[in-house]
């Protein structure tokens, strides 16, 4: 197996981001000679992963693509259908762990399809993507639109700036300088028409929708028309709840949701039914996709996704509040520098560049929230009873989760995984949501399902 081994940072140079040591290939190729059929497996192979990579949701598909092993091409060398394709494999590994930022762009008014100028927008979306193959696993952090930052030689300003003021180079310098001088290997920006064509082409995704949404979005120019309840959403429906944001939660809660969207499109995808669908992306995708990610760190990247189970998947959002009517003329996302330092180091290994006052913190020191999923009417305050009991000092009871549940989920809203696996050794049933889609005002929710029962002591 050929593997990622390089480990070198990005910067623009005359538009296109390059790395700042001399490039060498970050997988070798699997053989030194080019033949004809060769260079159009590769080239194929390219089109397919760039259509993985499409979305800020795209990528995470590309990383969970049950791709069989095989050969590309037939017995006489010729060049295979995409549907062939598709059957076919590749012996690339990721070497080392990689960190890319992910861009999702608005739309630009006036670019036209295919064009570089549908990346020179505002970031609608930021994620800090890390593969790791020591642990085969992929965690990935939200960094909302509205955080606050001060984005070199701009001034203080939303982070969601920092594309249209410098491109790829300046979003990638900002936010490795938010999150502890975090390596940025690669980047992929994508135009948000994308996710829109990647779900219609994966027939739909099936999401839980919360509460009738129904407004229409003059900013972003879109009509948002859905009723509650679980149902399968196209790509129209399901980009109006990943853009929704007509709440109290505003663009916290889009972040929130478009976890959800991660989560019901990793299940959609795994789908053997969907498979055929896979190569009709190819086409469709290529021309929203601007990213520096070479063929063979694309095929490397998706192969890693084989090896992935649902549990090695982590998300979690950039801990933090928001800021107060009168603190500023704009409205913010205000980071919590504790919250950022206990994320960076559990989530990429990346100790805080300045002391702060987080120490490791016991769980019954934690704002817990509790949402009753469950057909008992009063598990909730039965729940919060019992915690009172064992010493948990600053437990409340949010909304009911308007979705039954038969199995119980700890949530670790802030990222906290080492707490929210305690908690669940103490109620003895769930397991661990690494994820954002708790209360926000918890470092911890539980989302009570059937499966709680009131001990008897």
């Amino acid at each position: 197996m050929t593997q990622i081994e390089r480990g070198a940072n990005v910067h623009q140079s005359k538009g296109h981001l390059r790395s700042t040591v001399p490039l060498q290939p970050l997988v070798a190729h699997p053989s030194p000679q080019k033949d004809p059929s060769s260079q159009w497996f590769l080239k194929r192979l390219t089109l397919v992963a760039v259509a993985a990579l499409s979305t800020a949701i795209g990528i995470t598909v590309a990383l969970v693509l049950p791709l069989p092993t095989g050969s590309a091409l037939n017995q006489k060398g010729a060049q295979p259908s995409d549907k062939n394709l598709w059957q076919s494999g590749f012996q690339y590994q990721v070497g080392r762990p990689v960190n890319i930022l992910v861009m999702g762009i608005d739309r630009v008014p006036g670019a036209k399809s295919g064009s570089k100028e549908l990346f020179n927008g505002r970031s609608d979306t930021m994620l800090m993507l890390r593969v790791d193959p020591t642990d085969d696993s992929v965690k990935l952090l939200s960094v909302p639109r509205d955080t606050q930052v001060d984005i070199p030689n701009v001034g203080v300003t939303k982070i969601n700036d920092a594309n249209v003021r410098g491109g790829a180079e300046l979003a990638a310098k900002t936010v490795s300088g938010v999150l502890n001088g975090i390596t940025i290997d690669r980047y992929v920006r994508v135009d948000t028409e994308a996710f829109r064509e990647l779900v219609d082409q994966l027939g739909g995704v099936e999401v839980y929708v919360p509460e009738a949404m129904s407004y229409v979005d003059k900013t972003q120019k879109l009509t948002i028309n859905l009723a509650a309840g679980l149902q399968t959403l196209n790509g129209n429906q399901a980009e109006q709840f990943a853009r929704f944001r007509h709440d109290a939660y505003g663009d916290i809660g889009r972040v929130q949701r478009q976890q959800t969207l991660l989560k019901a499109l990793l299940k959609r995808v795994t789908n053997p039914a969907v498979i055929p669908r896979l190569p009709g992306l190819v086409s469709a995708m290529q021309k929203y996709i601007d990213t520096n990610l070479s063929v063979e760190e694309m095929l490397a990247l998706t192969g890693a996704g084989r090896q992935l189970s649902q549990g090695n998947f982590k998300m979690v959002m950039l801990p933090g509040r928001f800021s107060t009517p009168t603190e500023f003329n704009a409205s913010y996302w205000i980071m919590n520098p504790e919250g950022r330092d206990r994320v960076m180091k559990q989530y990429f290994n990346i100790d805080p560049t300045t002391a702060t006052s987080d120490q490791i913190r016991s769980a019954n020191d934690l704002k817990i929230a509790i949402q009753n999923a469950s057909s008992k009417t009063d598990a909730a305050d039965q729940l919060r009873r019992y915690l009172v009991k064992r010493g948990f000092s600053n437990v409340y009871v949010a909304s009911d989760w308007s979705e039954k549940q038969s199995q119980t989920q700890i949530i670790a809203q802030q990222g906290d995984l080492t707490n929210a696996e305690t908690l669940k050794g103490l109620l003895g049933i769930g397991r661990v949501e690494a994820d954002s889609t708790g209360d926000l005002e918890s470092d911890l929710t539980i989302r009570l399902g059937d499966d709680w029962t009131t001990p008897a002591n």
